[in-house]
């Protein structure tokens, strides 16, 4: 059985306001991209890596992929009009080349402080339910809304979980269903744990962390440039 990570990089990163897309914005000399890759090609149960990336960046990214000597990377595929899209593009390809039974790893590109065990646990609880969605739980009061003004209704915190990536599932479940949602219309969820419960499916968790953040904003960078610094403190190891 072989373990595929699927690096979803279609995104052009307007929230973060650059002119560039932000998986390739460079942090200490590196693209954001190349954290992520090296998470996967660093972990020895990751086989293969295939990254759907944003139109007209494909060259620039197998440049990085060379310069960094990342070579797990055996497929770059262009991105759809949408998450949904981009996702199930990368899961037809790596059907193409893959068995039913290997799991394929969707991941953000920009989440870049991925770890190995976030990668192991995930690996381990698809194993054993079938699919696998990396969560936290939820710590702070929540507050529902009908205007983004105001509430008058919190949500007990302990029912709420908040998703991140990767989210693993087979690839013979993934290509279906990605053919099940185009055939009953669903066309815009935002990611593999979204689409399965739009299905009428159930999800299982997998161990996250808070220092696996996604970077959407530029105050999101600064905090990543903070904890690749904390990471080479000697009182963290």
């Amino acid at each position: 059985m072989s373990n595929i990570a699927l690096i979803i990089a279609g995104g052009i990163g307007a929230r973060t306001h650059q002119d560039i897309p932000k998986q390739f914005l460079n942090v200490n000399d590196k693209p954001i991209i190349i954290y992520t890759m090296e998470a996967f090609q660093n972990h020895p149960d990751v086989d293969a890596i295939f990254v759907v990336c944003l139109s007209g960046w494909q060259e620039m990214l197998k440049a990085y992929i060379h310069q960094f000597n990342i070579t797990k990377v055996i497929g770059i595929v262009e991105g759809g009009k949408n998450g949904q899209d981009s996702i199930r593009n990368g899961v037809f390809a790596i059907a193409d080349v893959y068995q039913d039974d290997d799991l394929i790893m969707v991941h953000d590109a920009i989440r870049p402080m991925l770890s190995a065990e976030i990668i192991s646990d995930n690996i381990l609880k698809c194993k054993k339910y079938g699919n696998a969605v990396t969560v936290i739980p939820c710590m702070e009061a929540m507050l529902r809304s009908q205007n983004e003004i105001e509430s008058e209704e919190s949500i007990l915190r302990n029912s709420l979980f908040r998703a991140q990536t990767p989210q693993t599932i087979s690839v013979a479940n993934a290509v279906r269903i990605h053919k099940e949602a185009l055939q009953r219309g669903i066309t815009n969820s935002v990611a593999t744990c979204t689409l399965l419960l739009e299905l009428g499916e159930k999800v299982y968790f997998a161990n996250g962390s808070e220092l696996n953040i996604k970077i959407t904003t530029t105050d999101d960078i600064i905090i990543f440039k903070s904890l690749l610094s904390m990471r080479k403190s000697e009182w963290l190891k």
